[in-house]
C-alpha cells in the first residue's frame, strides 16, 4: 500500500532558529525516528523558520502519531543540546 504524507511545521512564533548545527541535528533526529518506525523519507527540507517533510508510511500509522513521535523526540533532544 502506498500512503504518503506531507508535513509542514514551524518553531514557536516562527523564529528563525533552524540553522547551522541545530538544523543538522534536527535532520539526524528525524532520520533516526523514521528508521526506527520503518517510515521512508521521500523529501525533507529544513528552512530557518519551518520544516517540510514528505514521508511514505504504513496504513496503520496515524498522522498525529507520526508527528507526536518526531516532534516529541526532536524537541526533547534539541532543548537539551541547545539551551539557547
Amino acid at each position: 500500500c502506498l500512503l504518503n504524507y506531507h508535513f509542514v511545521w514551524i518553531p514557536k512564533r516562527r523564529k528563525k532558529v533552524l540553522v547551522g548545527d541545530i538544523a543538522h541535528r534536527l535532520q539526524e533526529i528525524i532520520a533516526t525516528v523514521c528508521t526506527e518506525n520503518r517510515w521512508k523519507i521521500i523529501a525533507m527540507e529544513i528552512m530557518p523558520d519551518h520544516v517540510h517533510l514528505f514521508l511514505n508510511v504504513r496504513v496503520i500509522d496515524a498522522p498525529a502519531d507520526i508527528m507526536r513521535k518526531i516532534k516529541g523526540r526532536a524537541s526533547h533532544h534539541l532543548r537539551q543540546e541547545f539551551p539557547e
